[in-house]
């Protein structure tokens, strides 16, 4: 095993006296190509070219002698330390961290960054990168070959965002754009880099919690609140009770990095809850007014809401894929094209016990596990404890392995 392992951050400054005497001790230098080729690297040292962290792990682990990392930024932060302190490896490590790339970007632009939400993107987890975009007004990206600005900017489609595009940050070679989202594809980027998306309403306040939105501290406490709790006066269709829409989210469990489509969403409370979850959320309407509705009130409670007016299923071809789907309306024809998009889970709900089964044969028979539940409400006058109001209805959950 490696006798010492000195982790060192680099933003393009020139290096501490204490990260040049480490440097000048060590007999393997591991980083990447841009690192190993500093004049402070000592000729006679090993060099380790950092592509698969794992490997080169393994590599100082095995080393006998005094080991460095070479890093961009602060490497404790989405960078090698965690890796190198793998129980797989036991490696301890000394770091010695320079400027992160966020907190440069952000620097560069003049904007603060305790709201803003920070996503690494690969190719593997760049569709929750984007819809982390899609649902939250300020975003740091750290990108990868493969999962860039312009890969970004194509998966938003239209979903309006400004994009400041930080490349080669603390070089020679440095650059810094901005450009509107439906501009960022027609150009070639240096990767990686770091890409802040900033649009949609945000909440005015003073921020006490890194990476949340001040909107979140003036939103309704709970959920599956009543109409009024979102100051609106229309009344919600037959069956569509806050218990009801309580349990629906309880079965989607939206969280950060999904996407969420609400078909017939109505006035738009559901898709709002389901975004105050973290979720990235399209609502779809048939109605003009629902969804304007709709609209309105995510913007008045700082939420990013998608709000497309449209009949499905036919509107339902060009959205992108969802990972959770809330039927709310749109017959039998728009159940089967949801399950047919395969997202993890399904929920509807049905007025009679036809309707119920007829649901539960489409999920079924689209290898998704159904459960239904008669769901039965009455609502009391607490100052006579009479009867006000009484819902009856079929709750039909789908879950998919």
């Amino acid at each position: 095993m490696a006798d010492r392992v000195t982790v060192i951050g680099w933003d393009g400054s020139p290096l501490t006296p204490g990260a040049q005497a480490a440097l000048s001790a060590a007999t393997l230098v591991a980083g990447a190509p841009r690192h190993l080729v500093l004049p402070e690297v000592p000729a006679r040292a090993e060099r380790v070219q950092l592509g698969s962290l794992s490997l080169a792990a393994g590599r100082i682990a095995a080393h006998r002698g005094t080991a460095v990392v070479l890093a961009d930024g602060d490497p404790g932060f989405f960078g090698v330390v965690r890796t190198l302190r793998d129980l797989e490896h036991g490696l301890e490590v000394e770091v010695m961290p320079a400027v992160s790339a966020v907190a440069a970007g952000f620097a560069r632009v003049g904007m603060p960054w305790d709201d803003a939400r920070v996503v690494t993107a690969q190719q593997r987890t760049l569709r929750r990168a984007v819809n982390v975009c899609r649902a939250h007004p300020k975003v740091a990206v750290l990108t990868s070959p493969g999962a860039g600005p312009a890969e970004i900017a194509l998966l938003l489609g239209d979903v309006h965002r400004t994009f400041v595009i930080c490349e080669s940050l603390g070089t020679d070679r440095e650059r810094v754009s901005v450009l509107t989202s439906d501009k960022v594809a027609r150009h070639r980027w240096t990767d990686p880099n770091l890409v802040i998306v900033v649009g949609g309403t945000s909440g005015a306040g003073e921020s006490w919690l890194a990476g949340q939105d001040p909107a979140a501290a003036v939103e309704p406490r709970g959920w599956g609140l009543e109409p009024a709790e979102y100051r609106q006066t229309a009344l919600p269709a037959p069956g569509r009770t806050p218990q009801l829409r309580a349990l629906e989210l309880a079965v989607l469990g939206p969280r950060m990095g999904d996407l969420v489509w609400d078909i017939g969403a109505g006035s738009g409370l559901a898709a709002l809850e389901a975004a105050r979850h973290g979720a990235a959320v399209i609502a779809v309407d048939r109605d003009a007014d629902a969804c304007a509705l709709a609209g309105a009130t995510a913007r008045r409670f700082g939420v990013q809401l998608h709000v497309v007016h449209g009949v499905a299923p036919q509107v339902l071809q060009s959205l992108p894929e969802p990972d959770v789907v809330r039927v709310g309306g749109g017959g039998h024809r728009t159940l089967v094209a949801c399950a047919d998009r395969r997202p993890q889970r399904i929920v509807t709900h049905a007025m009679t016990r036809d309707q119920a089964e007829a649901a539960g044969r489409v999920l079924s028979g689209a290898g998704y596990t159904v459960r239904c539940t008669l769901l039965q409400s009455v609502e009391l006058e607490t100052q006579e404890w009479s009867e006000r109001g009484r819902s009856v209805v079929f709750l039909l959950a789908g879950s998919r392995l």
